[in-house]
């Protein structure tokens, strides 16, 4: 479950996403998915702002494209290391001669 919710404030968020940033140095899938909950809600926040032309107490100096490459790539490499992760066993129990 993800630590951040819509009563998240905006410095939790943005610590959220520095903190899992590191999520391919630390090969954790946990990190990578709250690193993409982090910019799914940056997003809408940058979106709010923009249509509220800057009110609401902060201003955000984040690119939106650039958010939106950062979740791809967390994604793709956290689809990657689900798909090919895990322990594999060979058997031989059905091999024949």
């Amino acid at each position: 479950m993800s630590t951040l919710s819509s009563s998240s404030t905006l410095a939790e968020i943005q610590a959220s996403y520095d903190d899992n940033a590191s999520y391919a140095e630390d090969d954790s899938t946990a990190k990578a998915a709250a690193f993409v909950t982090a910019c799914r809600i940056l997003l809408r926040v940058i979106a709010k702002a923009s249509v509220q032309g800057g009110r609401g107490g902060f201003e955000l100096h984040t690119d939106p494209e650039s958010l939106r490459s950062e979740m791809a790539a967390a994604n793709r490499w956290r689809s990657l290391r689900q798909t090919t992760g895990g322990v594999r066993h060979t058997s031989l129990e059905n091999f024949r001669d």
